[in-house]
């Protein structure tokens, strides 16, 4: 297996942030071939998406997190920001792993997935996000 970890600014506003051009970039120095991408976020207040960016679906997926899971001061878990309870719920919709079949060096991906990491914790601006290859 290869493996790499990667670090990731998201900032202090959640986001939606396109890891596929990373993973592509991973996958050409693993020398893939055919076999599998594992994608993994190790932390409690991230996941991962595939899914459409830049034609609205991104910020479309933070307002329906806003609706599902409201950042207001209901939540049992309460440290950091106001709401940041709802950060630690996240990951239980938006698991923190992906795997992607990789066909030829290739992510196979359709016409307009993209892989993505999706992050709403205001308090924590960097991530980190471990790509694994394995041969198939």
């Amino acid at each position: 297996m290869h493996s790499e970890e990667i670090e990731v600014r998201t900032g202090s506003t959640p986001v939606v942030h396109d890891l596929t051009r990373r993973a592509e970039s991973f996958l050409a120095g693993a020398g893939a071939g055919d076999g599998l991408l594992h994608v993994w976020v190790p932390h409690a207040t991230a996941g991962l998406a595939v899914l459409e960016t830049g034609a609205g679906s991104d910020e479309d997926l933070l307002a329906a997190i806003d609706e599902l899971l409201p950042r207001e001061n209901r939540w049992r878990h309460q440290h950091g920001s106001r709401g940041h309870g709802r950060d630690h719920v996240l990951p239980a919709f938006l698991p923190p792993y992906a795997s992607v079949p990789v066909v030829g060096g290739t992510l196979a991906l359709g016409t307009w997935q993209s892989i993505c990491l999706v992050d709403t914790n205001v308090d924590n601006p960097v991530r980190t996000v471990r790509f694994s290859y394995l041969t198939g």
